[in-house]
């Protein structure tokens, strides 16, 4: 998987339309989440497009995520999200600085507010999820 730092690091010097494609391509090579788990309890409320969020927890302790959406750039901000939390332990993601890693990508004057409002309840679930671990 890429780092958040490095897709930073690209991001950085795309032009608009190349950072939609971007955070397409992101969302395209998540894991695949089976329909079996998109359910309302999985469901991010708040978002204008359906996101499901489940979290795993693995046998050293860290979580892991499947996540999906409707909207292909709404699945890139869900795969964006995800990288800064991605198979670290509960405690480390409650404590994570989600938001601060992603301010760089400044994705509120880079896409409509349609396509943002759900990232505050996306990372309030994960967030949610964690503590629920530790």
């Amino acid at each position: 998987m890429t780092s958040i730092a490095e897709i930073r690091e690209e991001y950085e010097f795309l032009d608009a339309d190349d950072r939609y494609r971007l955070l397409i391509d992101l969302g395209r090579a998540l894991e695949p989440m089976p329909d079996a788990l998109k359910t309302e309890t999985t469901l991010v409320r708040g978002c204008s497009a359906s996101v499901w969020v489940y979290p795993t927890r693995r046998e050293d302790g860290t979580l892991h995520f499947l996540a999906d959406s409707n909207a292909a750039i709404t699945k890139g901000i869900i795969a964006l999200v995800l990288l800064t939390v991605q198979d670290a332990t509960p405690e480390t993601i409650v404590a994570a600085d989600i938001e601060g890693a992603l301010a760089p990508f400044d994705l509120r004057n880079q896409l409509s507010s349609n396509r943002t409002q759900g990232i505050p309840n996306m990372i309030a679930l994960i967030r949610e999820t964690a503590a629920r671990y530790v």
